[in-house]
């Protein structure tokens, strides 16, 4: 086992939010101390880090210096200077997720590319900029516009369902997709350790809200044992496909039809993998520490039915944070909120989230339903 326990191994992690934070707490069960590079000390992550390096992550020279006095660097954003990781990767250090996997998905363009060339099943798609025929656009509506970087929590995402839509296309580089008719939306997370072992967690269901971003996910996803399978199975094909080292968050759509596409993926622990601290016997963050400091990786078997909703700043409130209703909420047992530490607030900004752990589906649903009419993130 490789020794990174201790004040003599140092991992980095570019980014300081809420993916940080919550990595930091599961390696600090190990005595693994994690090093930060934000330009907030006040972030979610900086807060715990064993240091903070004020910079920017999409800075050359910031991220070539943070790194280059590091053992192992990781990241918790795809957003982040790839040159200066393929630099640092050049001098010896080891970079979880490699330089490579980051340049390819960062850019959703080269990312559906990458599917198609290894015949992964994904929907069909046409690369679009600001000089893209209306004409053309016209003919593939309905479709879904995604800007090729750029976007995250539902941002750089539209549906274009109708020509008025197009009035406000996006200009900058971006991707047509098929509009797919599915019946479920499905996630699932892989790992895998530079030995090129494989663990893959069950297949979660998500669904989504107005904002585009997750409001509730149910683990396990209803789905048959046969979709179970075909969903890990394609996400261990595609991290294999990357080469990658870490844990891989692969968006699928089940169709209507009974197949399974690849939406996009996230090299990074995920908002859908969350539950897994609660609900299984390895979470997805030691999962991601055991994979990139090259461990045997930890059973992901499922110990409890698991609700996980996103706790959101409310419409219409900016400021300072107040979790109003946050004593009532603990005091329902099998309910665990995980609160980021973000000290301003607004509309649909991630505050926190919440895990509803439970024996069956339905007792965690009925739990949730509550959960969600109790704790609202407010501001001064």
């Amino acid at each position: 086992m490789t020794k990174v326990t201790g004040d003599t191994f140092r991992l980095g992690i570019l980014g300081g939010g809420q993916l940080g934070r919550m990595f930091i707490q599961e390696a600090a069960n190990f005595d693994v101390q994690v090093h930060i590079l934000d330009e907030s000390s006040n972030g979610p992550a900086g807060q715990l880090a064993t240091s903070f390096t004020k910079g920017d992550i999409t800075n050359y020279e910031d991220v070539f210096n943070f790194g280059k006095s590091l053992d192992l660097l990781t990241v918790e954003i795809e957003n982040v200077n790839i040159k200066a990781l393929f630099d640092l990767e050049k001098i010896g250090l080891k970079v979880f997720p490699q330089p490579h996997v980051l340049s390819t998905i960062k850019d959703k363009g080269t990312q559906k590319e990458f599917y198609r060339k290894h015949n992964l099943p994904t929907s069909e798609f046409q690369f679009l900029d600001k000089n893209t025929p209306i004409s053309e656009l016209e003919k593939r509506i309905p479709f879904v516009q995604k800007l090729r970087t750029g976007g995250y929590d539902g941002r750089g995402v539209q549906l274009i369902k109708n020509s008025d839509d197009l009035l406000n296309a996006f200009t900058e580089p971006s991707i047509a997709e098929d509009l797919i008719d599915f019946e479920k939306e499905l996630s699932v997370i892989v790992a895998r350790n530079e030995r090129g072992e494989t663990a893959v967690f069950p297949t979660v269901e998500c669904e989504f809200n107005d904002a585009n971003l997750v409001e509730y996910l149910f683990s396990p996803a209803d789905v048959s044992e046969e979709i179970e399978k075909k969903a890990e199975s394609l996400a261990i094909d595609v991290i294999n496909a990357f080469e990658m080292v870490g844990i891989l968050a692969v968006e699928m759509f089940l169709t209507k039809d009974g197949d399974i596409l690849v939406n996009e993926v996230a090299p990074r622990p995920h908002n859908s993998g969350h539950h897994t601290i609660e609900c299984n016997i390895t979470s997805q963050f030691e999962q991601h520490l055991r994979s990139i400091v090259n461990w045997p990786l930890g059973s992901t078997e499922i110990e409890k039915q698991g609700v996980m909703l996103n706790v959101l700043g409310a419409s219409g409130c900016v400021g300072s944070t107040i979790y109003a209703g946050l004593d009532e909420l603990i005091k329902i047992p099998g309910v665990y909120p995980h609160l980021y530490g973000k000290s301003t607030t607004k509309p649909n900004r991630k505050m926190g989230h919440i895990t509803i752990a439970a024996n069956t589906m339905e007792e965690a649903k009925e739990k949730a339903e509550r959960v969600k009419h109790i704790m609202r993130v407010i501001s001064e």
